[in-house]
């Protein structure tokens, strides 16, 4: 027997869905208004420093490096995980 969906159900779901894709558009534009704005400051920064942009992901590279070695060293041991998940 094929089961009927309420049909309240089947719209909260629909309005939940529409507020989940809703969401993730916004997130998107915010995403790429922040691009534009890293850039435009680069730009900037750049025209007033000549390789100021090398320079910031140069020690942005070191600071992940060190964040993920840092990360590593105070993530506890579980002997029972596999070495290269530990």
């Amino acid at each position: 027997m094929i089961k009927q969906k309420n049909p309240k159900e089947t719209q909260d779901s629909q309005v939940l869905q529409d507020q989940l894709k809703s969401l993730q558009q916004e997130e998107e534009t915010l995403y790429n208004i922040l691009a534009v704005d890293v850039w435009a400051l680069a730009k900037t920064m750049d025209e007033f420093h000549p390789g100021f942009w090398s320079a910031f992901m140069k020690n942005r590279e070191k600071a992940l490096k060190r964040f993920i070695a840092e990360g590593s060293k105070n993530k506890p041991a579980e002997p029972k995980r596999p070495p290269f998940l530990r």
